[in-house]
């Protein structure tokens, strides 16, 4: 599979993930990547490891192949309505990782264009996200390159665009959640006597080995939570306490309140 420019249009946190995990991965060498933004200071070390970056979105999409728009929802619409005449369906791939804008909302736009949706998380830096993907317009060659490429960032699975602002939820702002998670067992370790560098390292690094357990044996939560949870003993006791307190139920409650506000909006 031969490379291919990219350019990423909006070189903000994810953006710039993508450039960067791009890179690491050895999937893109630093000449084929072309990242813009209007305020370029934050992307000195992507421009030392030679990678192109551009103020003018013209330039960028004009010269690549595979198009990125890593900008903010509230701006894209705009924005590509600026450059529309920059796209070339017979070249270009569009490849939007925007929230909460549809492939119909592209399509409007940039009518005729070979369409991905694509929501990655900020762990794609260090090729580790999980990326979901919808398409349309695409051909079989086309989808294959643009999963290969998030393949190399992490694990991916295609989806029915209708479960994309889900997707969003669980694996974007997943992150955050799972996050909160270890910070709290960061704060509890410490109030059982770890320093917190420690505990830091205790909870990150338990949680990775937690998941690694399900990805790599293709297993369900509960199988490993018996393994550990013997008759009368501290794990059992600290699992019910948990759920007395509305664990689970929180979690919950908190992936179905970020749905609703991405449906809402």
């Amino acid at each position: 599979m031969s490379a291919k420019k990219i350019a990423i249009i909006g070189g903000g946190n994810l953006g710039s993930a993508i450039a960067r995990g791009l890179l690491k991965s050895g999937f893109s060498k630093a000449g084929d990547i072309i990242v813009t933004k209007r305020n370029t200071t934050t992307l000195t070390d992507l421009r030392d490891a030679g990678v192109q970056i551009e103020t003018d979105n013209d330039i960028a999409i004009r010269g690549a192949e595979i198009i990125v728009v890593a900008l903010k929802p509230y701006n894209v619409r705009e924005i590509l309505q600026e450059f529309k005449g920059s796209f070339d369906p017979a070249k270009h791939i569009l490849i939007s990782v925007v929230t909460g804008v549809s492939i119909d909302d592209l399509e409007h736009v940039v009518p005729g264009m070979p369409v991905v949706r694509a929501m990655p998380n900020t762990a794609i830096a260090i090729q580790e996200s999980i990326t979901c993907i919808s398409h349309k317009h695409a051909t079989e060659e086309q989808i294959r390159y643009v999963k290969t490429m998030f393949d190399q960032l992490g694990a991916t699975v295609m989806i029915d665009e209708k479960l994309m602002d889900a997707a969003t939820v669980l694996g974007a702002c997943g992150i955050a959640f799972a996050l909160r998670f270890i910070r709290a067992n960061i704060q509890g370790g410490i109030e059982i006597g770890f320093d917190v560098r420690t505990a830091s390292l205790i909870a990150a690094q338990t949680v990775k080995g937690a998941a690694e357990l399900l990805i790599r044996e293709n297993r369900h939560p509960e199988e490993e939570i018996d393994k550990v949870t013997t008759p009368k003993g501290c794990t059992i006791a600290g699992l019910n306490e948990m759920e007395h307190q509305g664990f689970s139920s929180s979690l919950i409650k908190g992936i179905t309140a970020s749905y609703d506000k991405i449906v809402k909006d």
